[in-house]
């Protein structure tokens, strides 16, 4: 076989599609693999760079790769897309993927450790508590609703509330059943969360770069975990503008002819990170009334003039940066230091 110099994979649980190119960019290897193929066909295979879409599974496989001696880089799926010549397919997803990897400026996703893999795992499943914690509230308090008991919005509310509703002398014994079921799962969850929360709280304490992550404004244990867990060192990025731009905290561009026009953020990269920095950054919103460094007067400023919202997302987007600084240099958190 023709010497390959890159490759593409498309992965999925059962069948894997290959395509792979030599120094001269033909195509020399088009191939359709079972699972139980894939690791003896590349053993055998010389060291190329491979590329692999950042899926599920993704992460396993590059490690499984790397340990072949073949240099494996993720690419985010929306990296992927332009890239695809034709109708979406196996064969041109591994095609476009191949392609992908080869381009010199292409941001890559960095490839995440068994021990990143397991804290990431404890962040999903809390996660999962989490949107289930929501869900319930939200659905007691519309099911509340219909009986005319009205519960203010947040968790909350609801747990203070709930103890002397469920005395409201007009409730239908069978309501009141299913109202009693609601609150003993609503502290089933909560107590699940608790847990979870003292295993991120644990991690936090063990690691290192996450305790200098704590020092700075708006990240909290689960914050600082979590970018640990997806970015690591954070050297994969050449400064903090460009990690918050891999995050999606950057106002899209709409500019022609001479004339700059900034738009929302992307969204684009790890919806996760994003939101816990938002969050954070609203928190540190709240609290301006009582702080007087520089930071906070620019986005009290920044505020006055664009409102809430937006000062909660451009006060997240510094903090990416001051996130970056601190992962990628090692340095502890400075409140009066410049952001890169």
């Amino acid at each position: 076989m023709t010497h390959i110099i890159r490759m593409g994979i498309d992965l999925a649980k059962h069948v894997f599609q290959l395509h792979g190119v030599d120094d001269g960019g033909h195509t020399v290897l088009r191939r359709r693999l079972a699972r139980a193929q894939l690791r003896p066909f590349l053993t055998q295979l010389r060291p190329c760079l491979v590329g692999v879409e950042a899926c599920g599974s993704a992460h396993y496989w590059a490690r499984e790769l790397t340990k072949l001696g073949h240099e494996v880089r993720l690419i985010a799926p929306q990296f992927v897309a332009p890239y695809r010549q034709n109708d979406k397919n196996d064969g041109n997803d591994a095609e476009a993927i191949c392609e992908a990897v080869g381009r010199p400026h292409m941001r890559f996703v960095p490839i995440k450790t068994l021990t990143q893999q397991a804290v990431l795992t404890v962040h999903r499943a809390r996660q999962l508590l989490v949107a289930e914690r929501t869900a319930l509230v939200n659905q007691t308090r519309g099911l509340l609703a219909e009986y005319g008991l009205i519960v203010p919005a947040g968790i909350g509310a609801l747990r203070r509330a709930l103890p002397g509703l469920l005395e409201t002398p007009d409730l239908p014994v069978l309501a009141h059943e299913v109202f009693t079921d609601l609150a003993d799962r609503l502290r089933a969850v909560d107590e699940r969360i608790a847990v979870y929360d003292r295993r991120v709280e644990a991690v936090a304490r063990q690691t290192e770069p996450a305790q200098r992550l704590l020092q700075a404004p708006g990240i909290g244990p689960v914050t600082a975990t979590a970018l640990v867990a997806t970015v690591g060192n954070a050297h994969a990025f050449k400064n903090g503008r460009q990690f918050a731009a891999w995050l999606g905290l950057v106002p899209r561009q709409h500019s022609s002819g001479g004339t700059r026009r900034l738009g929302r953020i992307t969204k684009r990269g790890d919806v996760y990170l994003r939101t816990l920095l938002i969050h954070g950054a609203r928190a540190v919103m709240r609290q301006l009334a009582r702080r007087t460094d520089a930071t906070s007067r620019w986005a009290t400023a920044l505020q006055a003039r664009r409102g809430f919202n937006k000062a909660v997302v451009a006060l997240a987007a510094k903090h990416a940066r001051i996130v970056w600084a601190l992962l990628a240099t090692g340095r502890t958190y400075q409140p009066t230091a410049a952001c890169p």
